[in-house]
Parts: structure tokens; sequence; C-alpha cells
């Protein structure tokens, strides 16, 4: 007989995600202020995607590995909390380090090693949730992790703009970054890791003897089934992804777009490299290893992961054009200047932490209210859905609107599906997928957070170069549209039972 996982407490799971509070505060300077740094740092408007292309593509390499290893791993500190205190503190000396870059290149490279350091610790935190909370628990467990991802961002947010209030100096010399964004990354890099020594220092996970007893027989059998799918599979898509490959990168020396899209075709001819590779391994009998594992973990997604992989690919790829390209199209639209170094665009960039400060905050308690509320009266997967749209329609709202002030019901829309976001796919998932492979699973999941972010970084610039060379609004309509068709998609995911 299954044994069933005790019930935890409201403080149980208050200190289960209390790190990702921290978390979220590196992630939120990261967002709000990175474009800015760059700027100061002389970098143009259309070469900010390439500069921003380091996070998408550690999140790529890094989850998928961190989550298969996390899977497997087990320690006296248990096999999730040693990523927690391994990307916490790497984190933490990156936002030291960020602010006091003197050239474009030492930030991309710090950047790179921030996000990476990141994603080491954000990656194991879906799962450690899933781990440790029973079925019927993992909708509020995601919410309340979603509320401290909320408020996480909206204190890291607010950091320059409560600096400046308190008489910090917001704007520096040519070529530097202000005191306001120093003293914010360092005060955020000793948040970071006090938060994620708090959740690692309050709780406990099950041994492997414990999820053993936990897990049932179509757990094992659900594990099994991507090695075997791997076995059989023929070299059709693979072949098709180095096609793929192929095809976009002799577009970009055809056709003369920005070198950066040479990373995304040669990113998809590895894949497919690495596919062929996989087969070949698992049909000799060679399959235990990280590539074997990793192919076939993605090549047998279970159906609903695969459809929700698509809402994530189209949400995400909203979020990323509005960390990118939000501070220019504020200081543009609502504040009249293009300029980097002027007075008034560092009071738009202070501004836009305001902003995402808001969505944030709505984020966090829409995540404990309106979302549980919503899912009880009409079910997970058209909550999602609906959060979709308010949120396509603040995006859709930066067009018409000039006032900043007014800028702050926009972002509620966005707050709204920022919620829906960060808990419903995963409540959706975490009850159907193997419990014995939910690092490695989550972390592919995660390639479809990432993947967008990737396409935005290496495409947009172009896009804006020409099309819109000096009207970065337009980017806004172009995330109100992907997240509509991210609604459209969640109406394709069949609704769990509880």
């Amino acid at each position: 007989m299954t044994a069933e996982k005790p019930r935890k407490s409201f403080w149980q799971l208050f200190n289960l995600s209390f790190g990702f509070f921290g978390i979220q505060i590196g992630f939120a300077l990261q967002n709000a202020n990175m474009s800015r740094i760059f700027q100061s740092l002389g970098e143009s408007l259309d070469n900010l995607p390439a500069l921003w292309v380091a996070a998408p593509l550690t999140g790529l390499l890094v989850q998928p590995i961190v989550g298969h290893y996390s899977d497997r791993t087990w320690t006296k500190l248990g096999r999730r909390r040693p990523y927690f205190l391994a990307g916490a503190v790497l984190a933490a000396l990156s936002l030291v380090i960020m602010p006091l870059a003197q050239s474009l290149l030492l930030a991309a490279m710090t950047l790179w090693i921030l996000d990476a350091s990141l994603n080491i610790s954000m990656e194991p935190f879906r799962a450690f949730v899933g781990d440790n909370l029973r079925k019927d628990q993992h909708t509020i467990g995601y919410g309340i992790q979603t509320a401290f991802i909320g408020a996480g961002a909206v204190a890291g947010s607010l950091f320059p703009y409560l600096l400046t209030a308190a008489g910090v100096a917001n704007v520096a010399a040519s070529g530097g970054v202000p005191d306001t964004v120093r003293y914010s990354f360092w005060f955020g890099g000793g948040a970071l890791f006090l938060a994620v020594l708090w959740t690692i220092v309050t709780t406990r996970e099950y041994s492997p003897e414990e999820m053993r007893a936990f897990a049932d027989g179509q757990d094992a059998e659900g594990a099994a089934m991507p090695m075997r799918a791997l076995a059989v599979r023929g070299p059709g898509a693979a072949l098709g992804w180095l096609a793929a490959g192929g095809v976009i990168i002799a577009s970009v020396w055809q056709f003369g777009l920005e070198k950066e899209v040479y990373l995304l075709g040669a990113l998809l001819a590895a894949y497919g490299l690495a596919s062929l590779a996989a087969m070949h391994l698992a049909r000799t009998g060679r399959d235990n290893n990280l590539l074997s594992h990793i192919v076939g973990d993605f090549a047998g997604m279970p159906p609903i992961m695969k459809r929700l992989s698509l809402v994530q690919f189209f949400s995400w790829s909203a979020l990323f054009v509005m960390w990118i390209y939000t501070t220019p199209v504020v200081a543009q639209a609502a504040f009249g200047t293009a300029d980097a170094e002027s007075s008034a665009y560092n009071e738009a960039g202070n501004w836009v932490g305001v902003l995402f400060a808001v969505y944030n905050g709505i984020a966090a308690i829409a995540a404990l209210t309106l979302l549980p509320w919503l899912a009880a009266r009409i079910g997970k997967v058209r909550t999602h859905a609906l959060c979709l749209l308010c949120g396509a329609a603040g995006f859709a709202s930066f067009l018409v609107i000039r006032d900043p002030q007014m800028l702050i019901v926009s972002e509620i829309g966005i707050g709204i599906a920022w919620a829906s976001i960060l808990a419903m796919p995963y409540a959706i998932l975490a009850s159907s997928l193997p419990q014995g492979k939910l690092g490695i699973f989550m972390g592919l999941f995660n390639v479809f957070v990432v993947l967008p972010q990737l396409l935005v970084a290496t495409v947009m610039g172009s896009v804006l170069k020409a099309f819109f060379p000096t009207e970065p609004i337009w980017t806004m309509a172009f995330a109100a549209g992907v997240l509509a068709l991210a609604a459209l998609a969640t109406l394709r995911v069949a609704e769990p039972a509880d």
C-alpha cells in the first residue's frame, strides 16, 4: 500500500518557499536594471538583446543538468538543498561584483554568472515543493511560492526608487553606474543569501527510502518510459533539428541578420546532433549517462507537459520582451527621452522599477486570493487562460497610455497574468509527473521558459532594427499578441483531477 505524505502546516509551507523571496530579489534587480547598466556603459538600444542572450542561454544549459543531478543527489543536507546553497553563494557574489563593472564585456560576463547561479538555486525549488507536499496541497504550495516571488520582486524593484527618495545619487558620470543601482545590488546580494539560508535551516527532505514509499507503480513505470521512447525513436526528428539549425545559419549569412541569430541556429543543430548520439547510445545499451537521460526524458515528456510547454513558450516570449524593452519604451513614450545619460531617462528607469514592483505585488496578492477562488469555480485551465488574457490587455494598453501614473493600471493586468504563469502550470504538472524524476522534468519544462527568451534575445533586435528602429513601443504589441496566443493554447490542456 502506498504511503501518503503528511499535510504541511502554513508555517511549514512558508519555510519551504521563503528562499524564493531572496532568489527573486536577485532576478528583479537583474530584470529591471541590466538594460540600464548596459546603456550607461555605452551600449545602443538595438544591441541590448544580444547582451541579454547570456541569461536564457545559461538557463537552457543549467536547468536540465541541475534537475537531472538533484534527482540523484543525496547528502546530509538532502538532495535539493545543496543546490540552493551553492547557487545562493555564487549569486550573492555576482550581485556584489555586477555594479562595479567598468566595461560591457565584464558586465555581460557577470550577468552570465549571475543568471547561472540564480538558476542553480531556482530550478530545484520547483521540485522541492513537489517532493514535500501531497497532491492536494500542490496548488496552495505553488501559490505561496508565487507570493514570495512577487514579494521578492517588489523589494528588488523598489530598491533604486527608495534610495533616490532617500537622497542617494541617481545619476552617474558618463560611463558609470548610479549609486542607487550599486547599493541596491549589494543589499540584494545579502538578502538573497539570508533568505535561501532560512529555507535550508528550517526544512528537511524526505530520504530516498521515504520517497520510494510515497511512490507508486505508475510512478516507476512513468520514470522508465522516456528511455524506452529513446531506444525506439527514429532519426527523423533529430535530422529535422539539424536541418532547422542549418537553415537559420544560412539565413543569417544570406539576409545579413544580426550575428547573435547564429547562436539560435547552432543550438538547434547541436540538439539534433545530441539526439542522434543519445539514440545510438540507447540502442547499444550504453544509456546510463547524462546525455541519454536528458534527451530521453525530453523525448518522453508526458502529453500534458507537451501542451503546457507550448503555453509556456508563448507566455515567456511576452515576459522577456517586457524585461528588455520596458525601460526604453517608458522613457521615450512617457518621459520623452531616448538619451540614456539624461536625468529624465534615469527617472524613467526608477519608475520602471515601481511599475515592476506593482505587477509583482499584484501577483503576490492574486496568487493567494484570486487564483484559488477562480480555480475552485472554473478550474485551473480556464483560470490560467483568463489570467493570460488580462496580461495581454495590460501590454496592449502601453500603445495608448502616455501618463506614467496611468501605466500602473496596465501593470495590474500583467500582474494577474504573472501570478498565474508562476503557479498554475506547476500546480497542474506536479501531480502528473513521476516523483522520482520531478527534478529533471521540472528542469526540462523550464527549457520552454528559456527558449522563448533566447528567441527574443536573438531575433527581436533584428526585427526592431529593420521595422521600428526608433519606436520600441511596438514591442509591447508583440507581447500582447503572443500572450493572447498562450491563452488560446491553454484551452488545449485537459483539466487535471485534484
